[in-house]
């Protein structure tokens, strides 16, 4: 059985902030080759929120995204969405994203998706702005979902 957990960044154990750096890590640093500073200081922040899917018997997530706050200069941003390799093409990631949605509720929200993945999130209403941009060798696109838009 998999479960969505989810915890302020001040709530989070040792354990579940090192199974999520992990997964990260792997996903992003090893698996894309992108080697970046994944340590922002945001993880640990009151406001920054974490969500992760993880199967009740296992120590390792399989799909994890952070939800920062919004601030005078941007809304509620998505962010670090990734899957585990094994769990991906189950679905994982569209519940993910459906659980931070109603995490945010209908709020003003972006993200920067890779190129690649913004079939998936234009499915919860994110339309691109602007052109497409390199990240540490990734082509992203900032996506923003308006207010009031269904997920």
């Amino acid at each position: 059985m998999t479960a969505l957990h989810t915890a302020a960044g001040p709530d989070l154990t040792a354990a579940q902030l090192y199974a999520l750096l992990k997964l990260r890590v792997d996903v992003f640093v090893v698996e894309q080759e992108c080697p970046y500073p994944e340590l922002d200081g945001r993880d640990l922040a009151p406001d920054t929120v974490h969500l992760w899917w993880q199967p009740a018997d296992a120590p390792e997530p399989l799909a994890c995204l952070r939800i920062l706050p919004a601030d005078e200069s941007r809304p509620v941003r998505i962010g670090r969405v990734c899957t585990a390799a094994e769990a991906r093409g189950t679905g994982l990631g569209g519940k993910l994203m459906a659980a931070a949605l109603a995490h945010i509720g209908e709020v003003e929200s972006i993200l920067d998706a890779q190129v690649q993945a913004q079939g998936m999130y234009a499915r919860f209403g994110y339309i691109p702005t602007g052109e497409p941009f390199d990240e540490d060798g990734i082509p992203h696109i900032t996506m923003r979902r308006p207010a009031s838009s269904p997920a």
